[in-house]
This record gives C-alpha cells, structure tokens and sequence, in this order.
C-alpha cells in the first residue's frame, strides 16, 4: 500500500519545532500527564558515541536534567505509568525496570530473552491494568545464520536460539554455512529452526513452547509477577499502543533479505493482538506463505516450511494494514481527541538498506498518519526529520512530539556510518482541521 498525500494537513512542515538536540540514538518518548516529557538514548556505540543507555527528563522551561545512565543497550522502550517510568532493556540479559522519579530502580522482569537480531521492546498498559510487552526474534526467519555473524552478537556473545510460544513439530530443514566460530576455513555448520547454531533438526522434532518466548506479545502484573503468553508468531513488534476502545496494535516488522533462510519484499504489518492467536512467523507473511513467489530473495533460495504442524496451530491472523516494503514501521501514538481524535500517527524509520536488503531507493524517514476508519495510509511530514522512531501526544494541548534517532545509515563498504549526538527531539502542532471521510 503507497503512502498517499494526506488531505487535510494534519500538521504544517513550517511549523516544525525542534525542543531538544544532541541526542545520541534515541528510541524512545514519553510524557506524564503534567507534561514533562522524558527520552531514553538507546546506548549503541555508534560511532564512538558513549555506550550504554540513558534517561533524560526535560521540563516545559527547556531544563535537561539526566536521571539514570548506564542502561543495558540498546533501551528500547520507555514508558509513564502510575508516577513512574517503565524502562526496557535490551542488553544481555534483557529486562523490564521501573525507575521512580527519585533516581529508584526496581527490576520487574529479568534474564529475558537476548541477544540476538531483536530484543525486549516497548511496555504498554491496558485496561486490565496488567503490563503488555514484545519480545522481537532472535533472528531473521528462525535460523541462526550468517547475517548473526556478521551483525556481530554470534561471535562476540552466547546467544540464546528463537523459542516458540506454541509447541511445534518441525519439518527438519537445515541450512548449510561455513562456520565462523572455528579457524578452520573448510570447516562447514548445519543449522536448523529454533536451534543454536550449528545444530541439525530432524523430521517430526517436536520443540516445545517457553515461557518467556521470542516473537511474541507477553504480559504480567506491574511488579513481574503472572507472566503470561498474549500472542505468538509477530516477528518484531517494535511498537505497540491500545486504542481508546482498549483494542491493543503492534507494528511487526517485516523480514529482510538476509541470512540463512532470506525473503525478499516482506511488507512491515499492523496487526490487532488477540490472545491466544498466531500470526505466523516463521512460515507466514501476513497470512500468506512465506513460500509464495512474491517473497522470493535475491540473496538465497526460495525459502521452505520450517514447521511441519500448520494444522496443529491456529490459523495466522491478516493484518490491518500492509506498509510498503523496507519503510521499517516503529512505533505510534493514537491522537486522544479534537478534531483528529482516533487519528494514529505512525513514524516510519526507513530502509536499512543494503543490509536488510539489495540496494535501492530510499523509503521511510517520515511520520505517516493511519485513518482507522480504512485503514489508509498517509503522509504527514518528512524532512528535516532524519530517522524518526518514536511520537507522542503533549496531553496539555495536543501537540505530537516526534523522536528522531538521528544520522544513521548502511554502506556496503563502510557497514554502519551512524553520527553520535544527531537525534533530536521535534514538537509538531496540530492544524485544527476536520478529518475527511474514506473514499
């Protein structure tokens, strides 16, 4: 689906205000309801930057303060809860935090899943006051590969292979790779679904569901306790919100053309979550095979079933809305009322091209709005915005705070080319204008 014009404006390109700079790698914004908003530098490296993950909290006056450092990178997800923040950790291993504004830190949840090509994302409440959760794969279809070695993780830590929310038999593929963990040039790895790598699966292995699993929605009580499983098979549901009528969505996004077992032109998803449902990783792309010829890579064989028991699982659920290849949909924030009210805004990160996939036109990099009405897409605004991430709502007026991880691209010979202290934080108003009605 394009991103189409959006018409009404929602906000004005012109009327762009940037409210803070000399971020290093942000992911993520919240804002309390008295309006201080609060940002989490992911603490990635990147060139050179300062590793590991810090809190700022910024008043309405401009005043930066910073609240805690030394996070587990990367820090994806932060959010305000019951006069707190609730912190997600990435690093090794994962957890989920609340940090009081005192400086406190509680773990809530530990020795989550990780390292691996995704990791502990977001928080979210719902209305059952319980704390909703993602979990991204560790890898990119299911099979440890040779795109985890070249990330780096493989080598540099031990890692902790997918686990599945749902007990599955699997088919017995096994993908053939030199092996980088030996010095021996000629020595070769088979690797198979759900395995560390370098350990063969066989026909009719059964593998039994964990709890925490990869690729899943998860949720618990605010202290961690009663961890349960919401939903299985969402690839990497980097954001995740609830409507105001308590319907809870995440952006899944799509699996690139890369690794052991790669597919090509795999679409980012929004998906509704219902308990209890599968949507369909590692062997279905929105509901459709992931051996369909719209997926074939150009990286790698076409890719076959890992799982031999589809008729044992519920059947994958359909997206709400397909995005365009590669524009990396992150997270959202759902506008709670005037004239655009129910209205999500979505930022769009943008390809990573060509690590995620070939070379090719640069896609994403802007703020779109999706009309739950249609479930349309449309675009909002684009530049100067470089690599927005996360949007928020100013509950004091309306406004959206939009999140820019800054400077941050792939090369095919320099790899990551990514400029420390480039994100910033941007404050956009709304237009009052009313919304159209769907075509």
């Amino acid at each position: 689906m394009p991103v189409e014009p959006s018409s009404p404006r929602l906000v004005s390109s012109e009327t762009l205000q940037k409210v803070a700079g000399d971020l290093s790698f942000p992911t993520s914004v919240t804002v309390d309801p008295n309006g201080t908003v609060f940002i989490a530098e992911s603490g990635l490296p990147f060139g050179g930057a300062r590793p590991g993950g810090r809190i700022w909290r910024l008043d309405r006056d401009g005043r930066r303060s910073l609240l805690m450092e030394g996070l587990r990178p990367p820090v994806n997800g932060l959010a305000f809860h019951d006069q707190g923040l609730y912190v997600s950790e990435g690093g090794h291993p994962a957890r989920i935090s609340r940090l009081d504004l005192d400086g406190k830190q509680t773990v809530i949840l530990d020795h989550l899943p990780g390292p691996g090509n995704y990791h502990t994302n977001m928080v979210a409440f719902g209305r059952d006051g319980k704390l909703y959760f993602s979990q991204g794969s560790m890898t990119n279809t299911g099979i440890v590969g040779l795109d985890a070695y070249e990330l780096g993780w493989l080598r540099r830590l031990p890692h902790a292979h997918d686990i599945p929310g749902i007990d599955v038999t699997l088919a017995g593929v096994n993908t053939e790779t030199p092996n980088p963990l030996t010095e021996d040039r000629d020595d070769r790895a088979w690797t198979g679904a759900f395995m560390p790598f370098g350990t063969p699966t066989t026909p009719g292995q059964m593998v039994h569901a964990g709890l925490p699993c990869t690729a899943a929605v998860m949720r618990c009580n605010p202290d961690g306790s009663d961890l349960e499983l919401v939903a299985w098979g969402i690839r990497n549901a980097f954001g995740l919100g609830f409507l105001p009528d308590g319907r809870l969505l995440v952006t899944d996004q799509g699996a690139d053309d890369r690794g052991s077992r790669p597919v090509g032109n795999a679409p980012d998803l929004l998906f509704e979550v219902h308990a209890g449902a599968w949507y369909g990783w590692p062997d279905f792309i929105g509901g459709d095979s992931i051996t369909h010829a719209q997926y074939l890579a150009e990286r790698g064989p076409a890719p076959t079933f890992v799982l031999e028991n589809h008729n044992q699982l519920p059947p994958p659920e359909l997206p709400l809305l397909r995005f365009p290849p590669h524009v990396a949909a992150v997270k959202f924030a759902v506008i709670p009322g005037g004239a655009w009210s129910g209205q999500i805004l979505v930022a769009l990160f943008g390809d990573e091209a060509p690590m995620t996939a070939p070379a090719g036109p640069r896609v994403g990099r802007s703020v779109a709005r999706i009309d739950p009405a249609d479930w349309s897409l449309h675009h909002v605004v684009g530049a100067p915005l470089s690599r927005p991430i996360d949007i928020r709502v100013d509950p004091l007026d309306q406004s959206l705070y939009v999140l820019d991880f800054g400077h941050f691209e792939m090369e095919a010979e320099k790899g990551v080319v990514a400029v420390p202290r480039s994100g910033a934080l941007w404050r956009l108003p709304l237009l009052a204008t009313s919304v159209p009605a769907p075509a």
